[in-house]
């Protein structure tokens, strides 16, 4: 798409063609080797030997790929002006070969730094590289690094030169370590996408940034030092992808676009988030919704009309998930035994703290009854969600596939079985000490119910359901079922794979976990005191 190959119809989208032109090929035994996500969309895939072969030899005139050693800048003159794509790899801190500025036709570049140390790439040459390349159309930067000893030369910044790649269309800068991008990128008129998928330092997006009205695509994935979105995103009406929407906190309220700007957008354009078909809204991932003022911007935004909507991810908090665990291993700040109390006049003792809390929670609550998605989504991810119950929409979420609850850390009980899940998820809900019939969504019965029928009949919780994992329970100690009505009832007929994680006080599981003949695969971690070691002998893969 960047190089213009994509002769799309007027009625089309060039990304629709472009997919379209994929399968061909692949029909064709172009590809092979596909590998796919959950949903089965395709994520990678190969050349064939052939395909790949006889690409080589027709482009040998002007592709050029090199892996940089030092001894490569003879080869790069060699070709002369010809090169249109080139791809320079480098492994082992050499530097950068200045002859490429001579490529002055080159259309795509493709730096993939790989030095373990001592890094061939750095802020300071690429101020050169872009004034002297300025016929790029996509230009991708890869650099590779070592957590535990960072290099001092990674690209830190990208510099205001960048302005100077007008023809640019394609930019990929995703795992940089920059904290923001020069405005002068905002020039770049013919910018169709932008990757900053983690660049966890990147603090704010360029504040004119609604001048790319080319805009398709906004990568911004795992971007957790992103605080809020510039109000000109709402100006992108052709935008057809951006990975999340961050609510914003702290921030000068004129410069930030709130949440009802994403509604103009999505009243413009009914496909601004990742999906495959571009015409449809599928995905949508909303950041920091504490920050919103009023609920009422939520229930402005009406979630629940956008009918297409099948994966909807609501995080309550702007949270860097890593720095989160590490400060919960180390126990977190001692605040002392007196903090957020103040004592009233008469004597009364107030927890300050305790009332902005109960404050939040009931927000929290308004804030997710509002958010309700359409009854057809197929994925919701609920992370750090405050109030103390789960709305009730959520029970009525019959085609809901995926549903993955953490850190709701004041919801005590789980009514979920009468969904039709196939993957479930509980991670950090401290609240919850035992799971009982109240998850299977019935209730019990006595014999003098006079609604209770004396035939029997048939009752199935969690008929799909077939992966279940539960991490980071602190205070759950039972998962068991007491179920006393008269119905014959099964529950996870369908289970096959059942994953346990630091649940320090968990003693008893269900039989029905366990014992189901399902179950292929079972993982078991961090469960001191659990008892049920008897049970599981039959279950083909087991892992503790």
């Amino acid at each position: 798409m960047a190089q213009g190959y994509l002769n799309a119809e007027e009625y089309e989208e060039m990304e629709m063609t472009g997919e379209e032109c994929f399968n061909i090929s692949a029909t064709r035994s172009f590809f092979q080797e596909f590998e796919k996500n959950d949903d089965d969309d395709i994520m990678s895939c190969k050349m064939h030997d052939i395909v790949h072969d006889f690409a080589q030899f027709v482009s040998s005139k002007e592709c050029l790929w090199l892996e940089i050693n030092g001894t490569k800048e003879s080869i790069i003159n060699s070709f002369g002006g010809k090169v249109r794509p080139l791809g320079l790899n480098f492994k082992g801190g050499t530097s950068f070969p200045m002859s490429i500025h001579g490529l002055n036709r080159l259309r795509t570049l493709l730096i993939d730094d790989e030095s373990p140390s001592n890094s061939s790439l750095d802020s300071s040459i690429l101020p050169e590289l872009f004034s002297k390349l300025a016929c790029l159309r996509a230009l991708v930067i890869r650099q590779s690094f070592l957590l535990f000893r960072p290099d001092p030369n990674l690209i830190r910044e990208i510099p205001k030169d960048v302005g100077k790649l007008m023809h640019l269309k394609y930019l990929h800068l995703s795992e940089l370590h920059i904290e923001r991008l020069p405005e002068t990128l905002c020039e770049l008129y013919n910018l169709q996408k932008l990757d900053i998928r983690g660049c966890r330092n990147i603090r704010e997006l360029p504040v004119g940034i609604g001048k790319l009205k080319n805009m398709r695509s906004l990568l911004n994935g795992l971007t957790c030092s992103l605080k809020y979105m510039p109000i000109g995103i709402s100006k992108l009406t052709n935008l057809q992808t951006l990975d999340k929407f961050v609510v914003g906190g702290g921030v000068d309220g004129g410069s930030t676009c709130r949440l009802e700007c994403l509604k103009n957008l999505l009243g413009k354009n009914q496909s601004i988030f990742f999906q495959q078909n571009l015409q449809l809204l599928r995905e949508c991932r909303i950041e920091g919704l504490t920050n919103l003022s009023h609920v009422d911007e939520a229930k402005r935004l009406e979630l629940k009309n956008i009918e297409n909507l099948l994966r909807l991810y609501l995080l309550f908090e702007v949270v860097d998930w890593e720095d989160k665990e590490e400060d919960e291993d180390e126990g977190g700040e001692d605040k002392g035994e007196d903090a957020g109390y103040e004592e009233e006049e008469g004597g009364e003792v107030v927890n300050g703290e305790d009332e902005e809390r109960r404050r939040k929670n009931e927000k929290d609550e308004q804030l997710l009854e509002a958010l309700q998605p359409p009854l057809n989504v197929e994925e919701l991810w609920i992370l750090l969600y405050g109030g103390n119950i789960f709305p009730k929409w959520l029970t009525l979420l019959t085609d809901l596939r995926n549903l993955f609850l953490r850190g709701c850390l004041n919801c005590e009980h789980l009514p979920l079985g009468k969904l039709p899940l196939e993957k479930l998820a509980l991670q950090n809900l401290n609240s919850v000490k035992r799971v009982g019939n109240e998850v299977l969504g019935i209730e019990e019965s006595s014999d003098d119910d006079p609604s209770s029928s004396s035939s029997s009949s048939s009752v199935i919780a969690f008929p799909k359901l077939k992966s279940l994992k539960i991490w980071d329970m602190e205070e759950l100690e039972e998962w068991d079922y007491r179920v006393t009505r008269k119905e014959n009832i099964s529950i996870m007929p369908r289970l096959s794979s059942l994953e346990i994680d630091c649940c320090p006080k968990l003693k008893v599981l269900s039989d029905d976990l366990l014992q189901t003949s399902t179950l292929q695969e079972l993982s078991i971690r961090g469960c001191p005191i659990l008892e049920d070691w008897h049970k599981i002998s039959h279950i083909p893969h087991i892992e503790f």
